[in-house]
């Protein structure tokens, strides 16, 4: 048993004497039970702390990365809007709905950069595509064919390897010209552009005139071979299925309003013929990231604080069962059943707010380590550091209620005598 100094004062209260336990004395005593068996009290708060600390780093790194998404959104998919065809679904007879001028129309809108039609030229299972020098080793890859308007590859933005894109005059003139990407061109032997190579497409034949290394919009053109519009119409003649689609780039803010204005500048006559995809709203995004984070890791930040507190609440028990010869002669000194309750809850609740308060100290350093690390602005809501300790306090007294109503039950004589 444990050596204690505590001061039960007594006083007349209508005939009969009552204690009083001082607070000090409740806190001091409350302490002392804690830092008695510190290996055991550290091993005890060891849930309350990691439950307590993946609180707030949850909650911290949700905010942390929520206040990333507006800043780290994808600018170019926030200033990119897809057009489809979908005059199939309102009328059979429709044919192709984009115009021959489609470019034009669209990049006359305020805020348009740049924008191009293309679909995927639906060749037979057997077409292949070579270079020259694979013709006599009768080689060939099967790939995508891409019929595209020059205003496709500025609003893709490639990055040449060798050459360069088609041009207008290459689309007004149907020249059986073509840019592949460096792969494919690796694939197909095409090393250098200086021997002006050439692909068949079937039994086709066209010019590179260009090699791209890379896209910053639609990164599938790279495995594919674009050839222009208009001579894709002049030698498999037009789509005649729906999914010919046009890619728009517009200036930042702008993407909403020309997917707005689009299919009536495109089609003034009918633009339900059309379908405009604009951008995701970077607000829903950061909403959806929130939630999903906060489900996932707050789920686990409870199974850390429910293991606390059943870790605290076997350590007290075990506490009023090896104090049982204190308990008695505190009793018999004066202390009422009510003050051996406080006791033992107040030293519970020390052990949750000792480890909400070491928890919270190891979920910020975690918040502020990943923001350093990912290059972040760490983000902690000071209602969350406010919170956790509270939540440690909390766990900590409803962990000590049975052990504290157990140890009030024991009766002073039966106590002494153990």
């Amino acid at each position: 048993m444990k050596p204690f100094r505590i001061r039960y004062w007594f006083r007349r209260h209508r005939g009969f004497e009552s204690s009083t336990f001082a607070i000090r004395d409740l806190l001091s005593e409350a302490v002392a039970g804690t830092l008695q068996r510190p290996a055991r009290s550290a091993l005890t708060g060891l849930g309350t702390v990691l439950g307590v600390g993946s609180f707030v780093a949850v909650l911290g790194l949700t905010a942390t990365a929520s206040s990333q998404i507006d800043s780290r959104f994808n600018l170019l998919t926030a200033t990119e809007v897809t057009v489809e065809d979908i005059a199939s679904e309102q009328n059979q007879f429709a044919g192709m709905a984009f115009p021959t001028d489609a470019d034009a129309r669209i990049e006359r809108l305020n805020g348009v950069v740049n924008a191009g039609v293309y679909w995927n030229v639906p060749l037979g299972a057997g077409t292949t595509v070579r270079s020259i020098p694979t013709v006599e080793r009768g080689g060939g890859e099967q790939v995508e064919i891409v019929a595209a308007s020059p205003g496709l590859l500025r609003a893709a933005v490639p990055t040449m390897a060798q050459g360069r894109i088609f041009d207008d005059y290459h689309s007004e003139a149907a020249q059986p010209v073509t840019v592949i990407g460096a792969n494919l061109a690796a694939r197909l032997g095409i090393t250098t552009l200086e021997t002006h190579p050439a692909i068949f497409i079937g039994e086709q034949p066209f010019v590179v005139a260009g090699i791209v290394q890379d896209v910053e919009r639609k990164p599938d053109l790279l495995l594919s071979v674009i050839v222009p519009r208009t001579t894709a119409e002049r030698i498999w003649g037009p789509p005649t299925e729906s999914g010919t689609k046009m890619l728009i780039s517009t200036k930042v803010g702008a993407a909403i309003q020309i997917a707005h204005e689009a299919p009536t500048a495109l089609r003034p006559d009918h633009p339900e013929y059309f379908k405009a995809v604009p951008p995701p709203d970077p607000r829903a995004l950061r909403g959806n990231v929130t939630s999903d984070l906060n489900q996932l890791f707050l789920l686990l930040a409870a199974i850390c604080l429910v293991i606390g507190a059943v870790g605290i609440a076997n350590t007290t028990l075990v506490a009023v069962l090896e104090r049982t010869g204190e308990i008695g002669l505190r009793r018999a000194l004066g202390a009422r059943g009510r003050h051996i309750t406080l006791q033992f809850l107040a030293e519970s609740g020390a052990l949750g707010a000792l480890g909400g308060l070491v928890g919270t100290s190891l979920g910020t350093v975690t918040v502020v380590a990943v923001a350093v690390i990912r290059d972040w602005t760490p983000v902690i809501h000071t209602g969350t550091v406010a919170a956790a300790p509270a939540i440690g306090l909390l766990t900590g007294v409803v962990a000590g209620l049975y052990p504290a109503w157990r140890a009030a039950r024991i009766q002073p004589a039966e106590a002494l005598r153990r």
